[in-house]
């Protein structure tokens, strides 16, 4: 009942499964989660190579191209690279430059969208589906989740990526850039580390775009890998990823583990992307921001001011957070015995006041609503609290 709860695209059929399930006796917090620590059971599904596998992003069909290693085990985790190609590429046209590179304990998987033009909303939700659809079919372990990308591509990378930072276990964005008025969401990676390869010689997209994101990430404190070619290609001339990176990119992949609860979260938001990152998500906020379909046409005053909500949050003693927040009026945290001890007094000060001091209890209704929600076997959450950051309207 658990994992068709979890499975079914049906809400009806959603509301009665819990329905079900939180009647069953033998449904307490400490089975049902783990229960869902288990994950789903996979069982035989195609190997090698598969070219433009069909995904739906409203209502609209797109592609994506798969490898999965020959030696794939449905009991074994895998880890997965999401690559984003650049313009006038496809995702089956990256698998070859990829695959034979990733070794036996990698799923590639390379969406293909109009033009690489991965700063659309639309490019954001094929990313996401891609990654839901992979995981449907595939074990992947979900603390070894990659996101990379070739110029437009390396563009999606760092968008996706800062938006959804708490998906992934490392970022690798290639000879590209971000506009000056995103690089606030470069704090949301403050547990994502990142490896960044531009070359010299780039008359694409200039180096500069590159270094400037390293010395943003240099004065946050935060870990990455930069580096620098001078290879030229004769087709690409400097905008180009060299084949002889490969190898120390993957051994950089290989090192990284998200890390699913991190005891301090940094995130910032614009208004269209109030989502659950990892265990906190801002709800309400002061007058912020708020991007179009396209993600960064607009250039209204918000944006070019750079007007987001904030949040930090910070496990600083045995069942206390701290919470500091700028331009949110409310936010929620959502909490397990691995964060905060239940059978203690939980503190939680906002902006310097008390803003709870008691105790919380488990929910199996919650913890299945946010399951089903999130889809990640390593971040279940039997409780949610929701707190005014008590700032002004």
């Amino acid at each position: 009942m658990v994992q068709a709860y979890l499975d079914t695209d049906d809400p009806d059929k959603a509301t009665v499964l819990l329905a079900d399930i939180l009647k069953d006796p033998q449904a307490t917090v400490p089975v049902v989660t783990e229960l869902l620590k288990q994950g789903r059971s996979y069982g035989a599904a195609p190997v090698g190579l598969q070219p433009s596998v069909p995904v739906m992003v409203r209502e609209r069909t797109f592609r994506y191209g798969l490898y999965v290693p020959p030696t794939y085990s449905p009991a074994k985790d895998y880890a997965l690279v999401l690559c984003l190609h650049g313009a006038g590429f496809t995702g089956d046209a990256y698998l070859e430059r990829w695959q034979t590179r990733l070794g036996e304990n990698y799923i590639l998987a390379c969406p293909t969208y109009m033009q690489g033009t991965w700063w659309t909303r639309q490019g954001e939700e094929l990313v996401l589906a891609t990654l839901r659809a992979v995981q449907a079919r595939y074990r992947i372990d979900p603390d070894r989740i990659f996101l990379t990308g070739m110029s437009n591509g390396g563009i999606g990378t760092y968008l996706v990526g800062t938006h959804h930072a708490s998906l992934f276990a490392g970022l690798a964005p290639m000879a590209s850039g971000l506009d000056t008025v995103l690089l606030p969401f470069l704090e949301n990676l403050k547990n994502t580390p990142v490896y960044i390869i531009h070359g010299r010689q780039d008359q694409v997209m200039p180096v500069e775009l590159s270094r400037t994101i390293a010395q943003e990430l240099t004065r946050l404190g935060y870990t990455f890998h930069y580096q620098e070619h001078d290879r030229v290609h004769p087709m690409a001339g400097g905008h180009f990823f060299p084949r002889d990176e490969l190898p120390a990119l993957v051994r950089w992949f290989d090192g990284q583990h998200r890390v699913a609860l991190p005891t301090h979260l940094v995130m910032v938001r614009d208004a269209t992307h109030l989502l659950p990152f990892g265990w906190a998500r801002i709800d309400a906020t002061d007058r912020i921001a708020a991007f179009t379909d396209l993600l960064t046409d607009s250039r209204d005053d918000a944006i070019v001011n750079r007007r987001y909500a904030r949040l930090e949050a910070t496990l600083t003693g045995p069942n206390r957070i701290d919470v500091r927040t700028e331009r949110v009026q409310r936010y929620s945290l959502y909490l397990n015995d691995q964060l905060v001890d239940f059978s203690q007094p939980l503190t939680i000060m906002t902006n310097g006041h008390i803003s709870l001091h008691e105790k919380v209890v488990p929910s199996l209704d919650t913890l299945l609503k946010d399951a089903r929600q999130r889809q990640d076997r390593h971040r279940l959450f039997p409780v949610v609290l929701h707190v005014s950051a008590g700032e002004a309207p």
